[in-house]
């Protein structure tokens, strides 16, 4: 049998040669007439091992990484397709501290199978979930997922089941499941991280949606900054497809659901979920009044579920163990498991799935490693560009959407950016007014007219005009954005200002300059 090599096709290894990588391996394998072939997997998110190559062993797999094309020769001197030792070896994968010490659930799959193989995917637990469901009453799936404790893991952590009984009892001719995967924050790829490594248990999981809620029609609203998951997830569908588990018998079974892939164009409220539905139905993305919600009246006016990639990719596994297995990990009202995306100044950026509880110090300085650059850590932003920064002295907050609320924090879509102490905290608030500017889809004027007179606002405090009724005033904009706006993006601009005043108020008041014989002196 020949040896599986395996190098991902993640966009993240892709980026940093991973094309190349699985290019060279293939044309060296064939010069030197070796019984090896090349596997495409999902990326482990070790981001900074990236390109990691491993290989199948009687043992288990042993990956080597970061590798380059130019080290292929002295690995395959050194019995790589054996898991000899050489340099780049990092021994056996799942023994590899940082993977180690997780406890994947959604993510189980990503980087152990070809992302395109169905075959794959059921050989490890894949459909378990599904075929569960096809033969339950949509009630007891809502149950289940109700007592699962799971939660909308694209911001909000809304209860999934009471959206999906919401929509279950709704009255409509047509009911909808919608996946919102415009993945727009900025430390975040845990989506794009599934879509490309696992695309079937989304699939799966949005199929057992529309069994649950009665809806026989679906879409994936994925950002057009993805055109591999895009490439990626058309084709899973296709096999899915042909294979008997989307169309008008999933599994053979009595229900329906078909589902389509559709591309947005790059703005960032489309994350908001009703703005979303305007650009899916072919308007600008402009966000709706609440209500009515989607719910009962979402896309198309029709009874519609509006849930994130995370979410609904971590409903196959409730329905395969079971709502107490899943329950049982976390810590209060946040139960399963979260993926926390590390990105910024870190030495180990990438994915770690683990149960709601671990404190954000654990999460920065144990498994992130610190900082890159080797400075002290000054903040972490927690929740995308708008979520709020977290000094040192908040890193005993466990991670867990009531304990990150009572800190004036949001967990968001669980992404942290790590920055050392030569952050400009000024700046930084100046970014998120300036984020929302851009951004804002114009329709209420809190957001739209605020963001703009808060960087003006900044620029005065900057130039140390006035300073101290600056400071007010820009307290007193926030305060309106964060209860006036009309959705979050101008309701949440005001936590990464605010958080960084209270925070670094150093850094919004400048030292006075230094006047008489010392001032001279230094001069």
């Amino acid at each position: 049998m020949s040896v599986k090599i395996y190098i991902p096709g993640d966009s993240g290894a892709v980026a940093v040669g991973a094309d190349r990588l699985a290019l060279r391996m293939a044309e060296t394998i064939k010069a030197r007439d070796l019984d090896a072939v090349v596997i495409r997997n999902g990326s482990r998110g070790m981001y900074w091992l990236e390109p990691m190559v491993e290989i199948e062993t009687s043992q288990g797999r042993v990956a080597y990484g970061p590798v380059k094309p130019s080290d292929l020769n002295s690995l395959l001197d050194a019995g790589l397709l054996e898991g000899g030792d050489h340099p780049l070896c990092l021994g056996a994968t799942e023994n590899i501290p940082y993977l180690k010490r997780q406890t994947r659930l959604t993510f189980a799959r990503c980087g152990i199978t070809d992302p395109l193989s169905l075959e794959d995917y059921r050989a490890n637990g894949g459909l378990v979930g599904l075929t569960n469901a096809v033969v339950l009453a949509p009630e007891a799936i809502v149950a289940q997922v109700t007592e699962s404790g799971l939660r909308g893991r694209g911001g909000a952590g809304f209860p999934t089941g009471i959206k999906w009984k919401t929509v279950l009892e709704a009255q409509g001719p047509q009911k909808y499941i919608i996946c919102n995967a415009d993945e727009g924050d900025s430390g975040t790829f845990a989506d794009r991280m599934i879509m490309e490594g696992d695309p079937f248990v989304l699939i799966e999981g949005m199929i057992i949606a529309g069994i649950a809620t009665g809806a026989t029609k679906g879409y994936v609203y994925l950002r057009s900054e993805y055109p591999h998951a895009i490439r990626v997830m058309n084709r899973a569908v296709e096999i899915l497809r042909q294979a008997g588990v989307l169309g008008i018998s999933v599994l053979g079974s009595s229900h329906a659901f078909d589902m389509e892939i559709r591309v947005g164009a790059g703005a960032y409220v489309c994350g908001e979920e009703t703005a979303l539905l305007e650009s899916l139905e072919g308007r600008r993305g402009v966000v709706r009044a609440k209500p009515p919600l989607p719910a009962h009246k979402g896309f198309l006016a029709r009874p519609t579920v509006v849930n994130n990639v995370i979410s609904l990719a971590s409903v196959p596994i409730i329905m395969d163990k079971g709502a107490a297995y899943y329950r049982d990990f976390g810590m209060g009202r946040s139960r399963g498991t979260i993926p926390i995306q590390i990105a910024g100044n870190v030495k180990h950026g990438g994915l770690f799935e683990a149960a709601f509880g671990m404190t954000l110090g654990e999460l920065v300085d144990d498994i992130a490693g610190g900082t890159a650059s080797g400075r002290p850590v000054k903040a972490v932003q927690v929740g995308g560009p708008l979520g709020a920064y977290f000094p040192r002295a908040l890193f005993d907050t466990p991670f867990d959407y009531e304990a990150f609320a009572g800190k004036d924090g949001l967990i968001g879509h669980a992404g942290i950016v790590v920055f050392d102490d030569s952050a400009d905290m000024l700046k930084q608030a100046r970014f998120a007014f300036e984020f929302c500017a851009i951004e804002s889809c114009g329709k209420c004027t809190p957001c739209r007219i605020g963001s703009t007179r808060g960087v003006e606002v900044v620029d005065s405090i900057r130039a140390g005009i006035e300073t101290e009724s600056q400071i007010n005033l820009m307290t007193d904009l926030c305060n309106t954005m964060k209860f006036g706006s009309l959705c979050a993006l101008g309701g949440f601009t005001p936590y990464p200002v605010m958080s960084a005043l209270t925070h670094f108020p150093e850094d919004f008041r400048p030292a006075p300059k230094m006047t008489g014989p010392m001032s001279q002196a230094a001069e």
